[in-house]
Parts: structure tokens; sequence; C-alpha cells
């Protein structure tokens, strides 16, 4: 089988068959006395795997997953699917404290926000905490107040007493500081809670869709294995693939 053949059973370029050799993603391929490379049926395979493997795992992950099982380290290669499922799980995890913690907010009635700069113990007295509180949860980055020019005064605007009672809700529903980030950071990002419940939805279409996808690579790197494991056993390869 030539490049070129491979080439256009996934409408790629033939450089680019090459380039996949190069990279580990296909095994080694034998050459011709004039130097041209020759494909089989096993480099259909591994190819046919690869690219059922992008779509869900990325293709970085995906060329690293094929190169370590034609390195000859297929429990390594197991382990870097268990850890893309991993991270997907983490994703999830997250955005399952966001809307938990959205809906916490949503619960709460609306307040009015103050047009000027307050200072901490201003803030601190509005919502009902020492101003300690409003130190530690920026010295963990999760609030920014400006200074004022030559006093160096913490003033807290508009948008930093939204966030200090958001931070005061959700610590008073028991969110730990790193729970409480990430609901923040969407929140700043998307402009307000509407915005980001939207956002919390397409987003978990979206990983349903990656961990669907994901299965279907898993599938596909299950059959070219058993492939290997056979071919191996009946026709030990005239070059490892370590």
């Amino acid at each position: 089988m030539r490049p070129v053949d491979l080439a256009r059973l996934v409408g790629v370029s033939t450089q680019q068959i090459r380039n996949y050799e190069d990279a580990g993603v296909l095994p080694p391929a034998d050459r011709t006395a004039s130097g041209y490379r020759t494909f089989t049926d096993a480099h259909r395979r591994a190819l046919l795997a690869f690219r059922a493997l992008v779509p869900g795992y990325g293709p970085t992950a995906a060329a690293r997953i094929m190169r370590t099982v034609h390195d000859g380290d297929v429990p390594g290669a197991l382990a870097l699917v268990d850890a893309a499922h991993a991270a997907l799980h983490e994703e999830r995890e997250r955005l399952r404290a966001t809307s938990e913690a959205l809906e916490t907010l949503a619960g709460r009635p609306a307040e009015p926000l103050p047009h000027s700069g307050l200072r901490v113990g201003e803030v601190a007295a509005l919502l009902g905490v020492r101003p300690s509180a409003l130190r530690v949860w920026e010295a963990a980055g999760l609030l920014s107040p400006r200074r004022e020019r030559g006093t160096a005064y913490r003033v807290y605007g508009p948008e930093d007493v939204r966030d200090a009672r958001l931070i005061h809700t959700l610590r008073g529903n028991h969110y730990l500081l790193d729970q409480i980030r990430p609901v923040l950071d969407d929140l700043r990002r998307e402009g307000g809670t509407e915005a980001l419940r939207t956002a919390i939805t397409e987003r978990g279409a979206a990983l349903n869709a990656r961990t669907r996808a994901m299965l279907a690579g898993a599938g596909a790197l299950h059959g070219y294995l058993d492939t290997i494991i056979g071919d191996r056993a009946t026709n030990p390869p005239r070059r490892p693939y370590s």
C-alpha cells in the first residue's frame, strides 16, 4: 500500500501520512530498495484508530497514545486514556459545582450596588463580616479592589461589592475558596447570571458530546490493540514497535 492510498482513505495529504509515521502515530513502515515507504493493513488500522481518537481526545493526546502503543508500552497508553477521562470528569465536576452555586445565588433577592467606592470597613459592615475576611478573600485572588492614590486605601467599586456578596453567600453554603474561584471567573467572563446559566447548559452539552466521542475513540483503540496482540502472537514483527 502506497502513502497516497492511506492518504485517500482519510482525506489527508501524502506528506501528512509520512508525518504520522515519523511521529509514531503509525508503526514503522518498510522501505523498497529505492527508499519508498510501503504500508500494510496494520498501518491502515492504526490510522483509523488514531482518527477515531482525535474527536474526543484531541490530536496531541491521540498522537501520544498511539506513539506509546507503538513504543510497545500498552499499559502506558491505557494510562494516558485514563488521564484524559479523569480530566474530563474533573471538568464536569467543576461545571456541576458552578451550576449549584448559581442556583444558590438565584435564591437570594437582588440587592442594590453602591454607585461610589466603599472602604473595606463599609463593605464588611454591608455584608456582616469582619474586614479580615475581605482581606483573606483578596489574598486568595478572589477580590482585587483598586487602591486609592496617595493613601493606598482599598476602594471597592460596584463589581467588587457584587463579588464580595457572591463569595459571602457561597461561603455560607460551605463552598471552599478554590470552589468559588471558577464561579467568579465564569460570572465575570459571561457578564451575568443568565448568561452564565446559558453557558453552563452549552458547556454541559459539549461535555456530553465529547464523552461520546471519547467512548467511540476508546472502542476503536480497543479493537486496534486486539489486532496488535493477535498479530504479535501469530507473527512476531521483524521490526519491534519499541
